[in-house]
């Protein structure tokens, strides 16, 4: 651990601490988009076999997200994580249109799991450089959003490769749990 980390982490505040899962289906761009965060590489990123932890720092909140691979053998797994959730990151490959059904099941199931009852949820409308790409309003309404009631929520467009729109999502996400924590 360098010294700027050390003195991070002795300067950190746990009020501020925020436990993020970061889920969606494979190939979504859940790990593309946990580097783009870290303001890592972005050029070579292979399928996530079973998770990824990285902290964040980010408008004096350390976001610590839990990336898990969505490969259908490992969504079972997803909910050996939910205690403690902050807010869930879903990831969606706007461009994969056969497949929106299928996220949808996956959001749906995630959104009646008891763990996760309440926790706000930001869902990555991601891809969007690809010209095939549904825009966040076409997910939103494929994806019945504004059903949600039982807690917080917000569609972001973005593209983890080139890092549109990831800021404006977590802007939300400190926004919205900076208002929890009050």
């Amino acid at each position: 651990m360098g010294l700027l980390a050390l003195l991070r982490k002795l300067k950190s505040n746990p009020d501020k601490e925020l436990r993020i899962l970061l889920l969606g289906l494979d190939n979504a761009g859940k790990t593309t988009l946990l580097k783009q965060l870290a303001s890592e590489d972005v050029s070579h990123i292979t399928p996530t076999q079973g998770f990824n932890i990285k902290s964040v720092q980010s408008s004096g909140f350390r976001l610590n997200v839990w990336d898990i691979g969505g490969q259908r053998k490992i969504r079972p797994y997803w909910k050996n994580y939910f205690d403690n959730t902050d807010l869930l990151i879903y990831v969606i490959d706007s461009a994969d249109r056969k497949r929106h059904e299928e996220t949808g099941v996956e959001l749906q199931e995630l959104l009646e799991e008891e763990k996760l009852a309440g926790v706000p949820v930001l869902v990555f409308a991601n891809k969007q450089d690809l010209v095939n790409a549904c825009s966040a309003s076409e997910i939103a309404e494929s994806l019945n959003l504004n059903s949600i009631r039982d807690r917080q929520w917000q569609i972001q467009a973005c593209s983890a490769l080139s890092g549109e729109g990831v800021k404006d999502g977590i802007e939300w996400v400190i926004k919205t749990c900076n208002s929890k924590k009050k």
